[in-house]
C-alpha cells in the first residue's frame, strides 16, 4: 500500500483553499480594468459635445447620466438654450439613430408610434402592414412634449417603460437602446397640457436648462456665427452604450449610499415624513421608482467621473434632478411661498 505525499496533499489543498479567494479578486480587477476603460471613452464623449455645447457643463452631464444608466430625460428651458442642438449632438456623439418630433396639439398617436395600412396585392388579396412611426428609433427628442394632448402624451407610456408599442393587437420591440429625451418650456403655458404624474415618473430626471455664464456665452457667439463650426465626431456606438448601461448595474454600491437613498426619498413622503415642511406643504411624495432612479443614477455618476462606486455625495447631487418632478406641493405651500426645491434642500440637508 502506497502512503500519500504530505507535501503532494498540503500543496493541493493550498491550492483548493487559495481559488475561491483568487477569483473575486481577479473579478474586483476585471472591473477595474474595465471602469477605467470606459471612463476615458466618456471623457472624450464629454469633450466632443463641448465642441459644440457650451456653458452646460452640468446639462451634459446629466443628460449623460441618464443615458448611461438606461433612462429617460425631461429637459426644462427657455428657447434658445440648445436644448435641441444637444440632442442631436448627443446622437452623433454616442453613434445612435436619432428622430425628432414636433408635439402640437393636432398630433395623433399614430403619429408617433406608427400606424397600419389596408394593402392590396396583384391578386386582390387585401392585408394590412404595419409602417413604424418615428418612435422606432435609438434616441427620440419629443420638442415641446407637453403641447400634445394626454392622449398622444400616453401613447410614450409604454414605449418608455416597455421598450414596445402596441399597434392593432401587435407588440413591436422598439430598437434597444432606446431613450426619450424630452422638451418643455417652463414660461409659455397657454396651449399646453400638464404631463400626467404616472408619465413625469418614468423620466429618470428632470434636467433644468439655465443660461450659460458669460465666458461660455462669448466663446459661444464666436464660434456659432462664423463661416465654419465645429462638427461633433461620433466616438461611442450603440452597442458600446449597451456595454456600458450593463457595467453601471454591476458597479457596487455601499451600504451608506443605499440608506442615504431611502432616508432622501422615504422623508419626501408626508404620509410617513418626520419633517414638519413635508407634511405641511408636499401633495404627493416619490415613490419606489425614485429610489431605483437615484441608485441607477449614481452608479453612473461614478463611473462618468472614473469611480468604481458611488457615495453620499453623489446622492446629494443627483437629489433634486431625480425628485422635483416626483414631488407636488400643495395649495398651502403655494400660499406660503415654498418651493420645490426648498423642500428637497431640506431632505438633503438630512443626509449631509
Amino acid at each position: 500500500m502506497s502512503i500519500p505525499d504530505p507535501t503532494s496533499t498540503a500543496t493541493q489543498s493550498t491550492t483548493k483553499s487559495a481559488s475561491p479567494d483568487a477569483a473575486p479578486a481577479a473579478s474586483g480587477d476585471a472591473l477595474l480594468a474595465e471602469t477605467e476603460a470606459l471612463a476615458e471613452t466618456l471623457a472624450n464623449v464629454r469633450s466632443a459635445i463641448g465642441d459644440v455645447i457650451f456653458g452646460q457643463d452640468q446639462v451634459v452631464e446629466e443628460t449623460l447620466i441618464t443615458v448611461l444608466a438606461g433612462g429617460h430625460a425631461l429637459l426644462i428651458g427657455v428657447p434658445g438654450l440648445a436644448k435641441t442642438r444637444l440632442v442631436e449632438t448627443l446622437g452623433l456623439v454616442l453613434g445612435l439613430s436619432d428622430k425628432r418630433v414636433q408635439f402640437t396639439p393636432d398630433l395623433m398617436p399614430a403619429d408617433i408610434i406608427g400606424s397600419e395600412v389596408l394593402e392590396e396585392a396583384e391578386g386582390g388579396q387585401r392585408s394590412f402592414r404595419f409602417i413604424p412611426g418615428p418612435v422606432f428609433c435609438q434616441l427620440l427628442m419629443a420638442d415641446e412634449i407637453n403641447r400634445a394632448s394626454p392622449r398622444t402624451q400616453s401613447a410614450l407610456l409604454q414605449a418608455m417603460q416597455e421598450k414596445q408599442v402596441s399597434v392593432a393587437g401587435h407588440s413591436h420591440d422598439l430598437p434597444s437602446p432606446f431613450h426619450v429625451l424630452a422638451t418643455q418650456n417652463p414660461l409659455e403655458q397657454e396651449g399646453t397640457y400638464p404631463l400626467p404624474e404616472a408619465q413625469l415618473d418614468r423620466f429618470l430626471l428632470q434636467i433644468d436648462v439655465s443660461y450659460p455664464d458669460l465666458a461660455a456665452e462669448r466663446k459661444m457667439l464666436i464660434a456659432t456665427t462664423g463661416v465654419d463650426q465645429a462638427r461633433p465626431q461620433e466616438v461611442m456606438s450603440g452597442d458600446g452604450l449597451l456595454a456600458a448601461q450593463r457595467l453601471v448595474r454591476r458597479l457596487p454600491v455601499g451600504d451608506s449610499v443605499v440608506d442615504a437613498i431611502l432616508s432622501l426619498v422615504r422623508a419626501g413622503r408626508p404620509e410617513e415624513s418626520d419633517i414638519e415642511a413635508v407634511r405641511n406643504h408636499v401633495a404627493w411624495g416619490p415613490g419606489p421608482r425614485a429610489s431605483q432612479a437615484l441608485m441607477l443614477a449614481v452608479r453612473a455618476r461614478a463611473l462618468l467621473d472614473g469611480r468604481l462606486a458611488p457615495s453620499v455625495d453623489d446622492v446629494i447631487a443627483l437629489a433634486a434632478p431625480a425628485l422635483r418632478h416626483r414631488m407636488a406641493l400643495n395649495f398651502a405651500a403655494r400660499a406660503d411661498g415654498v418651493t420645490i426645491e426648498g423642500v428637497i434642500d431640506g431632505l438633503v440637508a438630512r443626509i449631509q
